[in-house]
Protein backbone atom coordinates (compact mmCIF):
# COMPACT_ATOMS: atom_id res chain seq x y z
CA UNK A 1 0.00 0.00 0.00
CA UNK A 2 1.02 3.60 -0.52
CA UNK A 3 0.08 6.54 1.69
CA UNK A 4 0.44 9.97 0.17
CA UNK A 5 1.45 12.78 2.49
CA UNK A 6 -0.13 15.98 1.22
CA UNK A 7 -1.02 19.34 2.70
CA UNK A 8 -3.79 21.57 1.41
CA UNK A 9 -4.01 25.22 2.47
CA UNK A 10 -5.39 28.57 1.42
CA UNK A 11 -4.25 32.10 2.30
CA UNK A 12 -5.56 33.84 5.42
CA UNK A 13 -4.77 34.26 9.07
CA UNK A 14 -2.59 31.31 10.01
CA UNK A 15 -3.33 29.68 6.65
CA UNK A 16 -6.96 30.81 6.64
CA UNK A 17 -9.39 28.20 5.44
CA UNK A 18 -7.90 24.74 5.75
CA UNK A 19 -9.12 22.31 3.13
CA UNK A 20 -7.37 19.43 4.84
CA UNK A 21 -4.10 18.15 6.11
CA UNK A 22 -3.04 14.67 5.13
CA UNK A 23 -0.12 13.36 7.15
CA UNK A 24 1.92 10.24 6.51
CA UNK A 25 4.72 8.91 4.41
CA UNK A 26 4.89 7.09 1.14
CA UNK A 27 3.98 3.44 1.29
CA UNK A 28 3.26 0.95 -1.46
CA UNK A 29 -0.44 1.57 -2.26
CA UNK A 30 -3.24 4.13 -2.08
CA UNK A 31 -4.43 5.25 1.30
CA UNK A 32 -7.09 7.50 2.68
CA UNK A 33 -6.35 10.82 4.42
CA UNK A 34 -5.69 10.59 8.13
CA UNK A 35 -6.79 14.10 9.04
CA UNK A 36 -9.49 16.53 8.07
CA UNK A 37 -9.77 20.29 8.39
CA UNK A 38 -11.51 19.83 11.71
CA UNK A 39 -8.53 18.01 13.22
CA UNK A 40 -5.65 19.64 11.41
CA UNK A 41 -4.53 22.22 13.96
CA UNK A 42 -4.55 19.95 17.01
CA UNK A 43 -3.35 16.38 17.41
CA UNK A 44 -6.13 13.89 18.03
CA UNK A 45 -6.45 12.08 21.31
CA UNK A 46 -5.18 8.53 21.30
CA UNK A 47 -8.65 7.38 22.29
CA UNK A 48 -10.58 9.59 19.89
CA UNK A 49 -12.74 7.87 17.30
CA UNK A 50 -11.44 7.75 13.75
CA UNK A 51 -12.60 10.47 11.37
CA UNK A 52 -15.08 9.63 8.64
CA UNK A 53 -12.18 9.40 6.17
CA UNK A 54 -10.59 6.48 7.97
CA UNK A 55 -11.41 2.92 6.93
CA UNK A 56 -12.65 0.64 9.70
CA UNK A 57 -10.03 -1.45 11.39
CA UNK A 58 -9.77 -4.96 9.95
CA UNK A 59 -9.67 -6.75 13.28
CA UNK A 60 -9.07 -10.17 11.75
CA UNK A 61 -6.17 -8.86 9.66
CA UNK A 62 -4.69 -7.17 12.72
CA UNK A 63 -4.97 -10.39 14.72
CA UNK A 64 -3.32 -12.39 11.94
CA UNK A 65 -0.46 -9.93 11.61
CA UNK A 66 0.10 -9.78 15.35
CA UNK A 67 0.22 -13.55 15.49
CA UNK A 68 2.77 -13.55 12.66
CA UNK A 69 4.83 -10.88 14.40
CA UNK A 70 4.91 -12.85 17.64
CA UNK A 71 5.95 -15.97 15.75
CA UNK A 72 8.69 -14.12 13.82
CA UNK A 73 10.65 -11.98 16.29
CA UNK A 74 13.13 -10.77 13.66
CA UNK A 75 10.60 -9.89 10.95
CA UNK A 76 10.47 -6.10 10.60
CA UNK A 77 8.11 -6.10 7.62
CA UNK A 78 5.21 -7.78 9.40
CA UNK A 79 5.48 -5.32 12.29
CA UNK A 80 5.40 -2.38 9.93
CA UNK A 81 2.44 -3.88 8.05
CA UNK A 82 0.55 -4.14 11.33
CA UNK A 83 1.49 -0.57 12.22
CA UNK A 84 0.28 0.58 8.78
CA UNK A 85 -3.05 -1.17 9.36
CA UNK A 86 -3.56 0.63 12.67
CA UNK A 87 -2.36 3.91 11.15
CA UNK A 88 -4.93 3.72 8.36
CA UNK A 89 -7.67 3.21 10.94
CA UNK A 90 -6.30 6.23 12.85
CA UNK A 91 -5.42 4.09 15.85
CA UNK A 92 -2.17 5.93 16.33
CA UNK A 93 -1.84 4.66 19.90
CA UNK A 94 -1.67 1.10 18.55
CA UNK A 95 0.37 1.94 15.46
CA UNK A 96 3.23 3.67 17.28
CA UNK A 97 4.60 0.70 19.26
CA UNK A 98 4.56 -1.51 16.17
CA UNK A 99 6.44 1.10 14.16
CA UNK A 100 8.91 1.33 17.01
CA UNK A 101 9.33 -2.44 17.01
CA UNK A 102 9.77 -2.53 13.25
CA UNK A 103 12.35 0.23 13.30
CA UNK A 104 14.43 -1.61 15.89
CA UNK A 105 14.82 -4.33 13.27
CA UNK A 106 14.92 -2.08 10.20
CA UNK A 107 16.25 1.28 11.43
CA UNK A 108 16.71 2.73 7.93
CA UNK A 109 13.04 2.39 6.93
CA UNK A 110 12.35 6.06 6.34
CA UNK A 111 8.65 5.62 5.57
CA UNK A 112 8.01 3.79 8.83
CA UNK A 113 10.04 6.39 10.71
CA UNK A 114 8.07 9.26 9.23
CA UNK A 115 4.77 7.54 9.95
CA UNK A 116 5.92 7.04 13.53
CA UNK A 117 6.58 10.77 13.75
CA UNK A 118 3.03 11.42 12.53
CA UNK A 119 1.71 9.04 15.20
CA UNK A 120 3.55 10.97 17.89
CA UNK A 121 2.05 14.21 16.59
CA UNK A 122 -1.48 12.84 16.89
CA UNK A 123 -0.66 11.49 20.34
CA UNK A 124 0.17 15.03 21.50
CA UNK A 125 3.90 14.32 21.66
CA UNK A 126 5.03 17.15 19.41
CA UNK A 127 8.68 17.26 20.45
CA UNK A 128 8.97 13.51 20.00
CA UNK A 129 7.32 13.84 16.58
CA UNK A 130 9.90 16.40 15.49
CA UNK A 131 12.75 14.25 16.80
CA UNK A 132 11.46 11.30 14.82
CA UNK A 133 11.12 13.37 11.65
CA UNK A 134 14.66 14.61 12.24
CA UNK A 135 15.75 10.98 12.39
CA UNK A 136 14.01 10.29 9.09
CA UNK A 137 15.85 13.20 7.54
CA UNK A 138 19.16 11.91 8.88
CA UNK A 139 18.50 8.90 6.61
CA UNK A 140 17.52 11.08 3.64
CA UNK A 141 17.77 14.86 4.10
CA UNK A 142 15.78 15.41 0.90
CA UNK A 143 12.80 13.14 1.58
CA UNK A 144 9.88 15.32 0.38
CA UNK A 145 7.10 13.78 2.45
CA UNK A 146 9.12 14.00 5.64
CA UNK A 147 9.95 17.64 4.97
CA UNK A 148 6.30 18.38 4.21
CA UNK A 149 5.22 16.81 7.50
CA UNK A 150 8.00 18.53 9.40
CA UNK A 151 6.55 21.83 8.23
CA UNK A 152 3.07 20.84 9.38
CA UNK A 153 4.27 19.82 12.83
CA UNK A 154 6.39 22.94 13.18
CA UNK A 155 3.46 25.15 12.20
CA UNK A 156 0.67 23.52 14.15
CA UNK A 157 2.55 21.76 16.90
CA UNK A 158 5.09 24.46 17.77
CA UNK A 159 3.64 27.58 16.11
CA UNK A 160 7.06 27.94 14.50
CA UNK A 161 6.02 29.62 11.27
CA UNK A 162 9.57 30.46 10.17
CA UNK A 163 10.60 26.86 10.71
CA UNK A 164 7.56 25.60 8.82
CA UNK A 165 8.35 27.89 5.91
CA UNK A 166 11.95 26.64 5.84
CA UNK A 167 10.76 23.03 5.66
CA UNK A 168 8.30 23.75 2.86
CA UNK A 169 10.82 25.83 0.92
CA UNK A 170 13.15 22.86 0.98
CA UNK A 171 10.40 20.59 -0.38
CA UNK A 172 10.06 22.96 -3.33
CA UNK A 173 13.84 23.05 -3.79
CA UNK A 174 14.54 19.32 -3.61
CA UNK A 175 11.47 17.98 -5.41
CA UNK A 176 10.39 20.61 -7.96
CA UNK A 177 7.36 19.60 -9.96
CA UNK A 178 6.31 16.93 -7.47
CA UNK A 179 2.91 16.82 -5.83
CA UNK A 180 4.62 17.42 -2.49
CA UNK A 181 6.22 20.57 -3.88
CA UNK A 182 2.84 21.78 -5.14
CA UNK A 183 1.31 21.33 -1.70
CA UNK A 184 4.28 22.96 0.00
CA UNK A 185 3.96 25.90 -2.37
CA UNK A 186 0.26 26.23 -1.51
CA UNK A 187 1.12 26.25 2.18
CA UNK A 188 3.88 28.82 1.63
CA UNK A 189 1.59 31.06 -0.39
CA UNK A 190 -1.01 30.96 2.37
CA UNK A 191 1.57 31.58 5.05
CA UNK A 192 3.18 34.47 3.23
CA UNK A 193 -0.20 36.06 2.52
CA UNK A 194 -1.00 36.06 6.22
CA UNK A 195 2.56 36.80 7.37
CA UNK A 196 4.48 38.64 4.62
CA UNK A 197 7.71 38.72 6.63
CA UNK A 198 7.98 34.95 6.80
CA UNK A 199 9.68 32.81 4.19
CA UNK A 200 11.92 33.92 1.39
CA UNK A 201 14.59 31.36 2.13
CA UNK A 202 15.24 32.41 5.72
CA UNK A 203 16.60 29.63 7.94
CA UNK A 204 14.42 28.15 10.63
CA UNK A 205 14.78 29.41 14.16
CA UNK A 206 17.52 27.47 15.88
CA UNK A 207 18.98 26.35 12.55
CA UNK A 208 22.16 24.39 12.72
CA UNK A 209 23.19 20.79 12.81
CA UNK A 210 20.22 18.88 14.20
CA UNK A 211 17.74 21.72 13.52
CA UNK A 212 18.32 23.26 10.12
CA UNK A 213 16.49 22.39 6.92
CA UNK A 214 19.82 21.29 5.50
CA UNK A 215 19.98 18.41 7.94
CA UNK A 216 16.29 17.55 7.73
Amino acid sequence: MRRDSLVYAMAGTFFGVLIGWILGSQQAGSRAPVATAATASAPASANAPATSSAPPLDVQRASDLERSANAQPTNAAVRIQLADLYFDAERFDLAAPWYEAGLKLDPKNINASTDLGVCYYYLNQVDKALQQLDYSLSIDPKHPKTLLNQGIVRAFGKQDLAGAAASWEKVVAVAPGSEEAQRAKQALDGLKSAHPGIGGGQPAAGAGRGGSPEGR
